[in-house]
């Protein structure tokens, strides 16, 4: 059974989709603001969680912040009232798997949610212990990008997303291919994804200029060691 956190203050939203995603076979808490969340992923484990933006205390960008650090194989999603680029933007890089806009289909929501969930199944880290590059050790298994300065705790995407590089290093790597591998789709939300995480991989890469992500206009990125 799919375990599902929902942090949403609205108690009537909150409710309805609490009770439709048990309707469709799902385990659902649900809380009402970050505060609340932490403590509950203290204590509980789960699949996915389904953040809203606006909350009092702690509100849903503060909290994707501290499960970026603290839970970064726990994979998100936020459904909000918030339609600007820029809110869109800032859920992309706090590492948000989808962006879902209010009002919504209840049946569009379970969709992206089992697609993360597939999405993070098929898309396992090769089995890898560690991989040197330059002035980087790279432990896929823990999560872990290490230099002689910094131990870097990335996201299950970032993983992935290096782990798909090394395997491809020094070569044109299509940008449809990475969406095809890793997000299993090619729409807006998911291209800028793709952006958004290859910018964090450039600075945490800066350290070493031997080593780049080579953006190939129109085409893709070259991973160069």
């Amino acid at each position: 059974m799919i375990r599902v956190l929902i942090v949403e203050d609205d108690l009537d939203l909150g409710n309805l989709l609490k009770q439709y995603l048990e309707l469709n076979s799902f385990s659902v808490n649900r809380v009402f603001d970050g505060i609340e969340a932490r403590e509950e992923l203290k204590s509980n484990e789960y699949d996915i969680a389904i953040l809203d933006v606006m909350m009092p205390r702690e509100d849903g960008f503060e909290l994707a912040q501290k499960i970026h650090i603290q839970h970064p194989n726990l994979p998100f999603l936020f459904v909000t009232a918030r339609k600007l680029k820029e809110d869109v933007l800032t859920g992309l890089k706090l590492g948000a798997d989808d962006y879902i806009t209010k009002p919504f289909d209840a049946d569009e929501l379970i969709l992206r949610i089992k697609n993360i969930l597939k999405r993070k199944q098929n898309a396992i880290p090769p089995k890898i212990d560690t991989y040197q590059m330059g002035l980087f050790t790279f432990e896929p298994e823990n999560f872990a990008l290490i230099s002689h300065h910094s131990t870097k705790t990335l996201t299950e995407k970032e993983v992935q997303l290096l782990s798909y590089f090394i395997q491809h290093k020094n070569q044109l790597i299509k940008r449809n291919e990475i969406l095809s591998h890793l997000w299993e789709e090619a729409d807006f939300f998911s291209g800028r994804s793709l952006d958004v995480f290859v910018s964090r991989l450039r600075k945490y890469l800066s350290e070493d200029p031997s080593i780049q992500i080579e953006s190939v206009r129109g085409v893709g990125f070259r991973f160069l060691v």
